[in-house]
């Protein structure tokens, strides 16, 4: 089995590739499990050398918007495509033509070398919350229509729609994930609005001062890298046809305020590594993440077999485990 990643050498496709190379096998079209024999990896950058070392793998360096490199990393044979590289949020917000040729072009250009190939690939999509913005229900339903208020979120919810029509058309077998806030990302900061979530438990942590650019109240759903990996796989193996007429689908998650966050670090780590944290509001910042839902329903991705995290706390805990060895600095 040949399967591609896009976005392979950041945070997320990095997780993913490890979890394919550990466990490499998924299921084909007929719900068959297949080994994977070909790993290939595209991003602007090189993934980390474990990765990259792996007899299996196949790294592509360049542009996602170069239509050579896309038809070099999807091949007539690939089996699989996750989807994950994108321009995100405030970067996208900020240059309007950079976020639709990456997120929007490159996407249609990918389905639609897929669909020259005739042979169908799970193409595996990441989405967004910010699929939802303004006016929205208290909770988002599988069917509350999508109202994205920023460019990312009309990006990406164009994105799902193209999904679903290559898939009902049979030329894909997509699938499209409204990722939740994925926290705690190890690393620096990036130009998502959402990179605060994780700097205000990661560089406290690590010993390091952090900002908060939002209020105490400003809502979010989150999701822990473990759990977003896990659910990837799922929604690749599961059934095409258990999809229903829509391939979108917002991954389980759970609710907590920036203050619940806050105090869920002092109850793991203590009253010294939150003093840590300054709250300096930024009203760019503090618009994108109040125009985010802050709660959903997930009965379509249960159906599916997806998981949820339990609660904050633990996601801090197996951020220390995964990424700081089981300790912190005090």
């Amino acid at each position: 089995m040949k399967v591609t990643i896009t976005g392979a050498a950041g945070f997320l496709g990095q997780k993913l590739a490890r979890r394919i190379l550990k466990e490499p096998v998924l299921t084909d079209e007929n719900g068959v499990p297949q080994e994977i024999t070909c790993l290939t990896l595209l991003d602007m950058v090189a993934p980390a050398d474990d990765i990259a070392s792996d007899a299996r793998v196949s790294t592509l360096l360049g542009d996602l918007t170069d239509p050579m490199l896309l038809q070099t990393a999807i091949s007539y044979d690939t089996d699989a495509i996750f989807h994950l590289a994108a321009v995100v949020s405030a970067g996208a917000e900020e240059d309007f033509d950079l976020g639709m040729s990456v997120n929007l072009d490159a996407t249609r250009m990918m389905l639609e070398i897929a669909r020259a190939h005739g042979n169908a690939p799970k193409f595996v999509f990441a989405s967004s919350a910010a699929a939802f913005g303004g006016d929205m229900p208290d909770v988002i339903e599988d069917m509350t229509a999508p109202t994205p208020t920023t460019s990312y979120g009309t990006q990406k919810v164009i994105g799902e729609l193209l999904v679903t029509d290559y898939s009902r058309k049979g030329y894909v077998d997509g699938r499209a994930l409204r990722f939740p806030t994925v926290v705690v990302r190890p690393g620096k900061p990036n130009k998502a609005a959402s990179t605060f979530a994780s700097s205000i438990i990661r560089e406290p942590l690590n010993g390091d001062p952090a900002i908060c650019p939002v209020e105490r109240d400003a809502a979010m759903w989150l999701s822990s890298p473990r759990t977003i990996v896990e659910n990837t796989i799922r929604a690749h193996n599961a059934p095409g046809a258990d999809w229903g007429p829509s391939r979108a689908v917002s991954l389980p998650g759970f609710r907590a305020t920036v203050g619940d966050m806050v105090d869920s670090l002092q109850r793991v780590a203590g009253g010294g590594v939150v003093q840590r944290i300054t709250w300096q509001p930024d009203p760019f910042i503090q618009r994108i993440v109040s125009g985010w839902p802050g709660s959903f329903q997930t009965d379509k991705a249960e159906r599916l077999g997806m998981i949820r995290d339990e609660n904050m706390e633990t996601v801090i805990r197996a951020f220390i485990e995964d990424e700081r060895g089981g300790g912190f600095v005090q």
